[in-house]
């Protein structure tokens, strides 16, 4: 059974800062951002950005492989295009 996103984001919430930092370097190792037709070609260095917010680099929406990402699933989010649009929290109006 995957998580919920709102027991996710609290279990996030409870992390120090070096503890939240660890965590999404974990997540890194999961993402498959670098494989998505909006990430593709763009000199965009950073990922998971369900977890960390949206990307400075990237405007055009491609595609996205969001919701087959082990990520997503892992953290029980629900939402697209999160390089875009925000991470979970700021999709979901809590940040």
């Amino acid at each position: 059974m995957s998580a919920t996103f709102e027991k996710s984001m609290e279990e996030m919430s409870r992390l120090s800062p070096k503890e939240r930092d660890a965590k999404i370097k974990e997540l890194d190792k999961l993402c498959i951002c670098p494989r998505c037709p909006t990430y593709i070609g763009t000199g965009e260095k950073m990922i998971t950005f369900c977890a960390r917010g949206k990307s400075k680099i990237i405007k055009n929406e491609k595609g996205c492989l969001c919701p087959t990402c082990p990520v997503q699933s892992r953290l029980g989010l629900r939402w697209m295009y999160y390089c875009t649009k925000g991470s979970g929290m700021e999709q979901a109006g809590m940040k």
